[in-house]
């Protein structure tokens, strides 16, 4: 490996704003590579940019031109051509904080000199609203011990609005190539199996209290707005399925339990989210997709199923009868309000 991390920026008609992204990862410096690549922008400046970057800092950033094929090509791409020992996705829209970056680099230098490095490097995450100008950190001191090497024994419980996201995890890049990590094409979401597919090949992890990544969210035109999740149901159940083929969680939380009982809530929350946007949906044909999906999870795992259908989280997302879908869309709209998570 050439360096440190490798940054993959996937990059779509991102012209707006995608410098003050560059900018803040710039000032990793020499040891850091940034992969910009572009998904086939056609509506503005973007590629222009992404050259214009690699012209400038040739020893730093790449830029690479692809047919469109979506986010996950996108991060996808970045990691086949990945030549940092660590890798990171940061989206065109976000940034990353310049001070918690310096700290976080001269960590991942004491791990390069290890004979094993670590697997898995976390940090906070800061949740930018452009709405109301507001921001929420999400945190892990509950969690994950501090600034120690430590494994999944170790860990205590995530609270329920509380997950690790593309934005908090740094992995090594090796071990996301070995895990054959390879995000679908044309599909929104797959951040989601980013972080949740390698989590079993993790093996050593260390988590520092910086607010390292800033998500920027409240675009009317965002993915994880309400009315664009909505016409974009069939990519999320798409990826909650690709999740579900994962693993066996009854085979994880055999050997590593604590692990297990983290992926079964977080498989239990992508259940739930794409039932909600079903039942937001209302058509017949949206209901029918809903029974389906979790006809397709009972197939795979009856246990499961039935441990997630009225045990879990999920078990809001079912409640019968059309009084019942109006209250699990009022409880989502509840939780959506108190913890601002889209």
């Amino acid at each position: 490996m050439e360096k440190l991390i490798t940054f993959a920026v996937p990059c779509y008609n991102s012209a707006a704003y995608m410098d003050h992204c560059v900018e803040t990862l710039l000032s990793g410096g020499e040891d850091i590579e940034i992969i910009l690549v572009d998904d086939g922008s056609t509506k503005d400046d973007t590629p222009a940019i992404c050259d214009r970057y690699q012209e400038k800092y040739p020893d730093i950033v790449r830029a690479i031109h692809q047919p469109n094929g979506g986010h996950g090509e996108g991060v996808n791409q970045g990691l086949r051509n990945a030549r940092g020992l660590y890798y990171k996705v940061v989206d065109s829209d976000d940034w990353l904080d310049t001070g918690a970056l310096k700290k976080a680099l001269d960590k991942l230098r004491e791990f390069a000199k290890m004979p094993e490095p670590v697997d898995l490097l976390v940090c906070n995450y800061v949740y930018e609203h452009v709405e109301d100008n507001t921001q929420k950190v999400m945190r892990y001191t509950n969690v994950f011990p501090e600034n120690k090497i430590f494994t999944w024994a170790d860990i205590g419980r995530f609270r329920p609005s509380q997950y690790l996201l593309m934005h908090s995890v740094i992995y090594r890049t090796e071990m996301l190539r070995a895990c054959k990590l390879e995000l679908p094409k044309h599909t929104f979401y797959v951040d989601n199996i980013f972080v949740y597919q390698p989590l079993p090949y993790v093996k050593t992890i260390y988590y520092m209290d910086l607010d390292l990544y800033r998500y920027f969210i409240g675009r009317a035109d965002q993915s994880v707005n309400e009315k664009v999740m909505v016409t974009r149901v069939d990519q999320q159940l798409r990826v909650t399925r690709l999740m579900i083929d994962a693993h066996d969680l009854n085979k994880v939380r055999a050997e590593l339990p604590k692990l297990g009982r983290y992926m079964f809530n977080y498989l239990a929350m992508m259940m739930t989210i794409s039932s909600i946007f079903l039942i937001i949906d209302g058509s017949p044909e949206a209901l029918g997709k809903k029974t389906q999906l979790w006809e397709y999870l009972r197939t795979v795992d009856p246990r499961l199923h039935h441990r997630m259908k009225y045990r879990a989280v999920s078990a809001v997302s079912n409640i019968p009868g059309y009084q019942g879908r109006k209250l699990s869309v009022r409880l989502y709209r509840l939780a959506r309000r108190i913890y601002k998570f889209n």
